[in-house]
């Protein structure tokens, strides 16, 4: 294996959208942090009332998942040897990458300070010539078309039950595998994301948070590839 590019898929990371941009709960929690409605990030912990007019919106609003999922992917032992890319695609179909150096605040308020401000600039540093952080436009297709992987892979409880270093061992063969981990509370991936994927797999007979997912997975995969 090369390289392992690690998605977190239809996550659910964005600002707050026009449409709630003036529900008293937003407004509200805008005034408090001195910004402008649909420069804060949608937190449905926040904005559960305001949201429930917005179409999927259970599976909106959850900027922790993508908190967690970060802090795990960029200190796990593939990205300190830079034998991984991690990606964040969001339902919006926007798409963040991320460098592998970047060192993502722990402290929960940080993190959101540092999304408003990749959603407002573009990128992280915003005058840097290197970013930490961008965010583009792009579906999950045209991610994929992006990368080139040799093969994708979408872990799902749907998909066919798989022993995990058995998984990793498969993962391990291929050259530039893709990984897509989903990054919303509830519900499921679209038909479409599914359409995309080469083989979809179940480490579990349960369902597991995205980021308890991540961390076995690269587990998995670090031991396969001899690292721990």
């Amino acid at each position: 294996m090369e390289k392992l590019i690690l998605v977190l898929a239809e996550s659910g990371l964005e600002t707050v959208p026009k449409e709630i941009s003036h529900h008293p709960a937003v407004v509200s929690c805008a005034r408090r942090r001195g910004k402008k409605p649909t420069q804060i990030l949608l937190d449905i912990s926040l904005h559960y009332h305001a949201m429930k007019r917005l179409p999927e919106f259970q599976k909106r609003g959850r900027p922790d998942i993508a908190h967690f999922f970060l802090l795990l992917a960029l200190d796990s032992p593939l990205n300190r040897r830079r034998l991984m890319e991690t990606v964040i695609h969001t339902l919006q179909d926007k798409v963040i990458f991320v460098d592998p150096s970047t060192r993502i605040p722990k402290n929960y308020n940080r993190f959101v300070g540092l999304i408003e401000q990749l959603f407002e600039e573009g990128r992280v540093p915003p005058d840097s010539e290197t970013s930490l952080l961008r965010i583009e436009e792009k579906s999950l297709r045209d991610l994929i078309e992006y990368f080139n992987p040799s093969r994708v892979f979408l872990l799902s409880e749907r998909g066919k039950g798989t022993r995990l270093l058995e998984f990793a061992d498969t993962i391990a063969a291929e050259k530039k595998p893709m990984l897509l981990i989903g990054g919303f509370q509830r519900g499921d991936f679209s038909e479409e994301t599914l359409s995309l994927c080469d083989e979809i797999i179940s480490l579990y007979d349960e369902s597991l948070t995205s980021w308890s997912t991540v961390a076995i997975v690269l587990t998995g995969l670090s031991i396969a590839l001899r690292l721990l």
